[in-house]
């Protein structure tokens, strides 16, 4: 085998398992899998119940299983792959097989609470965990790690932010580090009045200026929670204290993550806002490998602008921040009620302003019910988030009770 072939994870191909393949960072990693079919054999192909879509993508990708996680499209999915000598199964138990099988590299992308047990069964010895769900960290950061350091396994973050970081953070300097700085765009609404943001629409919030992504994260980022949940995630990825932690809003999306050192240097990672560079960087890594991205033209971009964070017009960044500081459960529960919140902003049930609303009240009746202690195992992080999310829809069917 050429040595351009080989991997930094062993000889020959990287044996892969997508948990979350179809959805937006599955079809940015697939579209580089199939540019590179030398370089990775795809074990299993994991998405929830669009069999069509999953279908599509183990042809492409030459695929061993493909796994709904849901029953109810099996037969779809295995009358697509009938011919193909791909393995079509569904349900709980075929997606335990699938994360058990032997893979060097696990993409933990499921999108939500329902991505936490598959990522955490997926971590073992030797393996690398390229990490894109966001709850991981949120809701389990403390259990998260910790299964991490103990079995042996290396962790690697696909978000952009914290890949960015993770290029610039020197490791064995980390004694050296005055601050970690996330960017973050300030989404479509970053320079309107908030009684202009009151009347927010749905399709006006998933215009986001820059980059191209799901509905929820979507709308998180024009809330500005989505900068508040990484900052949560950063305080389990890096070595430094939540003080040390902090937000830059950069509009241009040039800029991913900054690591500020004691000696005055900032280091920063630069690109465009392609998700296909932070995966690239976690599939080949400690190398580098091509990427078909629009490469950056400073001179073309001209001129970049920087801002602090608004918490008072985009307060979901300040509730976040509390609920880092708060610790415990905190983190978890103000992901579930912000999960709820904006799938209820996005139905037409509240208001784009009712989601911090929203969020703010739930983390208070829960802190009030003593709810919000540290959890101590992976169920006892999906009964809280259960809660909360059961407090959200409270607030959302009946919110003027609450006032």
């Amino acid at each position: 085998m050429p040595a351009e072939a080989e991997t930094d994870v062993g000889h020959g191909p990287t044996r892969i398992t997508v948990l979350g393949a179809t959805g937006s960072i599955g079809q940015s990693l697939a579209d580089l899998l199939e540019r590179n079919p030398d370089r990775f054999d795809v074990v299993a192909l994991v998405a929830n119940r669009n069999a069509d879509a999953l279908a599509d993508m183990a042809i492409k990708l030459n695929a061993s299983t493909a796994v709904l996680a849901e029953d109810k499209n099996h037969q779809a999915l295995a009358e697509r792959l009938k011919g193909t000598g791909i393995t079509a199964a569904s349900g709980p138990g075929a997606l335990d097989e699938a994360v058990d099988m032997e893979a060097d590299l696990v993409v933990g992308a499921i999108v939500g609470a329902a991505g936490l047990l598959p990522t955490f069964r997926a971590i073992r010895p030797g393996r690398r965990i390229a990490l894109a769900n966001k709850e991981c960290l949120v809701c389990a950061g403390d259990l998260f790690v910790d299964r991490i350091r103990t079995s042996g396994a290396e962790l690697l973050p696909v978000d952009s932010e914290h890949n960015a970081i993770f290029q610039v953070f020197e490791k064995d300097q980390a004694d050296q580090i005055e601050k970690v700085i996330l960017t973050a765009s300030g989404g479509p609404f970053r320079t309107w009045p908030i009684e202009k943001m009151k009347a927010v629409t749905p399709k006006q919030a998933l215009k986001h200026p820059n980059w191209d992504m799901g509905a929820r994260i979507t709308i998180d980022s024009a809330t500005m929670m989505n900068k508040g949940l990484e900052v949560i995630e950063a305080s389990h990825l890096f070595p430094v204290s939540n003080d040390q932690l902090d937000v830059l809003v950069h509009p241009q999306s040039t800029i991913h993550g900054l690591v500020q050192y004691k000696d005055g240097s900032l280091l920063a990672q630069l690109g465009s806002p392609d998700m296909r560079t932070p995966i690239a960087h976690c599939l080949s890594f400690p190398r580098r490998m091509p990427v078909p991205v629009k490469r950056l033209n400073l001179a073309e971009l001209g001129t970049m602008t920087f801002e602090a964070p608004d918490t008072e017009r985009f307060p979901c960044l300040g509730i976040a921040l509390n609920a880092l500081e708060t610790g415990g459960a905190a983190p978890a529960a103000l992901n579930a009620a912000d999960e709820v919140a904006v799938d209820a902003f996005l139905g037409g049930r509240i208001g784009f302003l009712d989601i911090p609303a929203a969020i703010d009240a739930v983390l208070e009746r829960l802190s009030a019910s003593d709810s919000l202690k540290p959890s101590k195992s992976v169920e006892d992080v999906l009964a809280l988030d259960s809660e909360a999310r059961q407090k959200t829809l409270e607030w959302v069917e009946s919110r003027t009770s609450w006032h």
